[in-house]
């Protein structure tokens, strides 16, 4: 069985190429250079020639403050990519799984946000990716949408990496306390992807196509995380931090 991988070297498509290919699969992965999703046109193309059995997008414009300024890219990488292969995807009968996040919602609420809660972007960023939503379920029965939230792993750039950065460099860290979320290791993710793409391919259970959320137990703030992160490195780092100071992100 072949799997189709979108954004096979970002932080997520890295962890989800090595465990995939420990599953016995024949995966196939995508970067930018091999595919820039501002080439719409080029997307059928790339899906009629490798024709797999399951597709994954985790390939996406995430620069969060960028695409306040870069709405053009932000809009065709984020929402008309999503809904071009999804098009396709319904046209040759392919299952798509399709990472989303958590900023279609405001965040102004004091509970962890289910599948049902309304979604109410605040930035652009999050619009671009309810808007890819969308685009999929418009054209595609069989996909699943998988939303999580505050990614770190081994691959790319991530709080923890840049925390860890700053700790050997900084005496002092300043870190935002009133913002809470739950941070998500992308080898979780992955495996969790895993299992899906094993139970569409073996067909080992009926599969509820529509949105689900992911992310970590522990819910933290980014201060809380910061002092997380600082604790468990220093078994292993030299750091030059002697305090992590809380502060207001307003």
């Amino acid at each position: 069985m072949k799997v189709l991988v979108f954004g096979n070297t970002g932080m997520l498509g890295k962890d989800l190429i090595s465990t995939l290919d420990t599953k016995s699969y024949d995966v196939v992965g995508i970067d930018r250079k091999t595919l820039d999703f501002r080439d719409l046109y080029r997307i059928p193309v790339v899906l009629r020639d490798i024709s797999p059995d399951v597709v994954i997008n985790s390939a996406a414009y995430t620069n969060v403050d960028l695409a306040e300024k870069e709405k053009e890219i932000a809009t065709k990488i984020n929402r008309d990519a999503p809904g071009e292969i999804a098009k396709v995807c319904g046209e040759m009968k392919i299952p798509l799984l399709h990472i989303s996040t958590d900023y279609v919602f405001s965040g102004n609420t004091n509970r962890p946000y289910v599948e049902t809660d309304e979604t109410s972007p605040v930035n652009f960023y999050g619009w671009t990716k309810l808007e890819g939503e969308l685009a999929i379920k418009s054209v595609l029965q069989e996909h699943l949408i998988i939303r999580t939230s505050w990614l770190y792993g081994k691959h790319g750039k991530n709080f923890v990496k840049t925390i860890l950065k700053l700790a050997r460099e900084k005496e002092e860290l300043k870190v935002v306390s009133d913002q809470f979320g739950n941070p998500t290791w992308t080898r979780d993710l992955s495996e969790a992807i895993a299992k899906i793409v094993d139970m569409i391919v073996n067909k080992r259970r009926k599969i509820i196509w529509g949105v689900y959320h992911f992310s970590g137990l522990e819910e933290v703030s980014w201060y809380q995380f910061a002092r997380k992160i600082v604790e468990y490195g220093k078994k292993y780092d030299a750091f030059r931090v002697k305090n992590i100071l809380p502060i207001s992100s307003s």
